[in-house]
C-alpha cells in the first residue's frame, strides 16, 4: 500500500460486481475487506480479488467480529432490495429492507471520506430511503454524512445493457459532494457522445454452439467448509442447455427482435392465447443493434424475460449474460449453474461501477 490507495469495503458484495468496476478503473483502489453471505459467491469473490479478503456470513455477525477493517477511505455496497423491489409483490416488513442499518452502522464504526450504495430504482420511493435521509440529519446516528442519489442507466456508462438503477454517493460533511459521473454514451451518440454499445458488439467472437460443457464437472474448489464447482474464468460459462422439443419450435418461429406475439396459436402456451397484451420480453430475442434489456438471475430462462440469442435458437448463455454485466477475463465464479447466474443477474454492471469509481478518485 502506498500513500496514494484508497481503501474500499466492500458490503453485501455477491461476487464482486461493484468492486470490479473500483478496480478497472483505477490501481489506486484497494479492497481491503467484504462481506457477503452466501458461501458461493463469496467463494467467487476470494477467487478474483484474493484470498482472505471476504467475511462469510451476515453482516450482523460481521459486526459483532473482530474482522471489521479501519481506516478505510470508501464503503461500497447495495444491500438486498427484493423487499421493496417493483418486480414482484411490495413488503415494507421485509427484514431485507433494514440492512441499510447494518450498512449505516458500518458507516459509523469505519468513518469513511465516502460511501456508495447502489441499489433498485425504487429504492428512492422507499421508507428505508425516507429512513436513510432523516439519520443524516442533526441530531441523527449519520448526522456527520450526506448523500445526493440519482438514477442512473448503466447504458449511459459503455454497458451493452440498459440497467436502471438508484445510486447513493455520500460524503463526509467535511468534505464536498463528488458529484454523478457524466453519461459517457448515449442512445443517439450526440453531444460528442458515445452511442449506446449493442449486443451484437459485446457477443461479437462468441461460438454460436455453447462449447464449455466439459469444463463444468472437471474442477472443484473448497470455501468456508464447503465444496463448490469452479473456479471458471467467464468464457467458461460458454454452457449449454437441453430443450424440450416444444421449446425448440418456439425459439425457431421468433424472427429477430421478436417475442411470444410472433409465435403462432399451435405454440403458444393457454394463457398467452387468452392475453393478448402484456409484456413484450417474454420468449422474447434480444435486439442486436442496442443494449440488451436488464441481466436478471434467471436469464437461462426465455419464459421470463427477453432472454432469447439474437440469432440463435436458445438462451443466452452464462458467458453471454456475464459479458453483458461488463465481466472482464480475469474474473472468476464459483458454484452451482444457477448460483453462478445469480452472481451475474445480482452484480453492478462493471462499466457503472468504474464510471463511479473514477468520478470518486478524482477527490482524492
Amino acid at each position: 500500500m502506498t500513500s496514494s490507495t484508497i481503501r474500499v469495503l466492500d458490503l453485501f458484495a455477491g461476487a464482486g460486481g461493484l468492486t470490479a468496476g473500483f478496480h478497472e478503473s483505477s490501481e489506486r483502489f484497494e479492497t481491503v475487506s467484504a462481506v457477503e453471505m452466501d458461501p458461493a459467491a463469496a467463494a467467487s469473490f476470494e477467487a478474483t480479488f484474493g484470498r482472505g479478503i471476504v467475511y462469510t456470513g451476515s453482516i450482523q455477525d460481521w459486526l459483532s467480529s473482530d474482522r471489521m477493517p479501519r481506516d478505510v477511505d470508501v464503503v461500497v455496497g447495495g444491500p438486498p432490495c427484493q423487499g421493496f423491489s417493483t418486480l414482484g409483490k411490495q413488503d415494507v416488513e421485509d427484514e431485507r429492507n433494514s440492512l441499510w442499518v447494518q450498512y449505516a452502522k458500518t458507516l459509523n464504526l469505519v468513518k469513511p471520506r465516502y460511501f456508495v450504495v447502489e441499489n433498485v430504482a425504487a429504492f428512492a420511493k422507499s421508507t428505508q430511503f425516507e429512513q436513510f435521509v432523516a439519520a443524516t440529519q442533526p441530531g441523527g446516528w449519520l448526522e456527520d454524512y450526506a448523500f445526493r442519489h440519482a438514477v442512473l442507466n448503466a447504458a449511459d456508462y459503455g454497458a451493452p445493457q440498459a440497467r436502471k438503477r438508484a445510486v447513493l454517493i455520500g460524503h463526509h460533511k467535511d468534505l464536498p459532494f463528488p458529484g454523478f459521473p457524466g453519461a459517457t454514451h448515449s442512445a443517439t451518440g450526440e453531444d460528442g457522445k458515445k452511442r449506446h454499445s449493442t449486443v451484437s458488439e459485446w457477443f461479437a467472437g462468441v461460438p454460436a454452439l455453447p462449447d464449455r460443457d466439459s469444463v463444468f464437472s472437471a474442477r472443484s474448489v473448497e470455501h468456508h467448509g464447503k465444496v463448490f464447482p469452479g473456479e471458471f474464468a467467464p468464457r467458461e460459462l460458454h454452457w449449454s442447455r437441453s430443450y424440450q422439443d416444444l421449446s425448440l419450435k418456439r425459439f425457431a418461429s421468433i424472427p429477430p427482435g421478436g417475442n411470444r406475439f410472433d409465435l403462432p396459436d399451435e405454440l403458444k402456451a393457454p394463457c398467452w392465447r387468452k392475453h393478448t397484451s402484456g409484456s413484450g420480453d417474454v420468449m422474447g430475442r434480444l435486439h442486436a443493434d442496442r443494449p440488451s434489456v436488464t441481466i436478471r438471475t434467471e436469464f437461462f430462462k426465455p419464459e421470463k424475460g427477453r432472454y432469447l440469442h439474437p440469432t440463435e435458437n436458445r438462451a443466452i448463455t452464462h458467458y453471454e449474460a456475464a459479458l453483458l454485466q461488463g465481466f472482464p477475463d480475469n474474473h472468476r465464479f464459483v458454484g452451482s449453474k444457477t448460483a453462478i447466474a445469480r452472481q451475474i443477474g445480482n452484480a453492478v454492471p462493471i462499466p457503472l461501477g468504474k464510471a463511479i469509481a473514477q468520478q470518486l478518485e478524482r477527490h482524492f
